[in-house]
């Protein structure tokens, strides 16, 4: 067992203690909020967090350092028979390194899904949502291709859009190869992945170009000067506050940006018939949770099938939790599987 897999046991076995001592070692009883109650594992996590920097007094090179250091002990494996392959695609600007998940069965309807991790613009990359990308290319029987776009404030709006965007039309044509149906493919993203896949889906419809057979939102962001309740409600939550939302705009936006561009907010968009069938999760204690919900209803409104799931323990994030939160493995299972089952409907 490696240093950094053994570390994870150990904290999964911290966080298998009963629940009324998670609590006291928290500080406190249950965390309630509008009407939800916050797991007690990640109520622990929370309460060792508060007692160290905040990533919002941070640089972004060390926001990265400290939040790959975290996801890698908090996170999971992709499941035993997904092979993994280093790429490099096309980006906006020169090639991008990417991890290709290809299940050891498949389908011959399965589309390659692009997906792109989250982390505001400025931290994460492909190790930050491996083993979710792993559970996807298990669960839909086909390929998934990870993105690691560039990221702010080396590389501010629209260059990791671009990247992604890049990625999805060499998918488009070269998903075949890696097992794919000819010319399907899929988007996916969570938080401003999600954002991404949101705003390249609509940009499909824009442009003419063939779109997506699906767009998978996982706690997305979809408009970022957009003001909702939640942003106040769960203004302090971990792993994502009030505070540094507005860091990651403040890296990831130069000067001047046009916050209403639909690239920056596609939640914006009035007319959101035609656009491609959609997956949506959110998490309870989320300051984004109203925004996903908003835009789950209103396609659902303009006739797009939508399976929508909101996971009102789990915090942002969560799917980057699977290793030591077996409430956030469980959302990220169930999540894949809607996605499976909603292609098969629409194949």
């Amino acid at each position: 067992m490696s240093r950094r897999s053994s570390q994870t046991a150990v904290l999964a076995r911290i966080l298998s203690l009963p629940v009324p001592v998670l609590r006291l070692l928290s500080g406190g009883g249950a965390v309630h909020r509008a009407g939800r109650t916050l797991d007690p594992r990640l109520q622990f996590l929370a309460s060792g967090a508060r007692r160290g920097r905040p990533m919002s007094a941070m640089s972004p090179e060390e926001a990265r350092q400290a939040s790959a250091t975290a996801f890698a002990l908090t996170g999971e494996a992709p499941p035993p028979g997904v092979r993994t392959e280093s790429l490099q695609v096309p980006g906006g600007d020169g090639d991008r390194p990417a991890r290709l998940y290809r299940p050891a069965r498949t389908s011959p309807d399965a589309p390659i899904l692009v997906f792109a991790h989250m982390g505001g613009g400025v931290i994460g990359d492909i190790d930050t949502t491996d083993g979710f990308c792993g559970r996807l290319a298990e669960a839909l029987q086909g390929p998934v291709l990870s993105v690691d776009y560039r990221l702010a404030p080396e590389h501010r709006f629209p260059a990791g859009y671009e990247d992604v965007l890049a990625a999805f039309r060499w998918a488009r044509e070269a998903g075949a190869r890696f097992g794919s149906a000819p010319g399907r493919v899929a988007i996916g993203g969570d938080s401003m992945g999600g954002l991404f896949a949101a705003a390249l889906a609509q940009e499909m419809r824009r442009t003419g170009e063939p779109g997506p057979v699906l767009q998978l939102l996982v706690y997305p962001a979809v408009e970022l000067a957009g003001e909702t309740a939640s942003l106040t409600t769960f203004a302090d939550a971990f792993p994502l506050d009030r505070a540094t939302l507005d860091w990651f705009v403040g890296h990831y936006l130069a000067a001047g940006t046009d916050p209403a561009d639909p690239r920056l907010a596609p939640g914006r968009t009035e007319d959101l018939s035609g656009l491609p069938p959609a997956v949506i999760a959110t998490a309870g204690f989320d300051p984004l949770v109203d925004q996903g919900e908003a835009y789950a209803r209103r396609l659902a409104a303009a006739g797009v099938p939508v399976d929508y799931r909101r996971y009102d323990s789990l915090v942002h994030g969560f799917t980057a939790f699977g290793g030591v939160i077996p409430a956030a493995r469980t959302a990220s299972a169930e999540i894949c599987a809607l996605a499976a089952a909603r292609l098969s409907r629409e194949s």
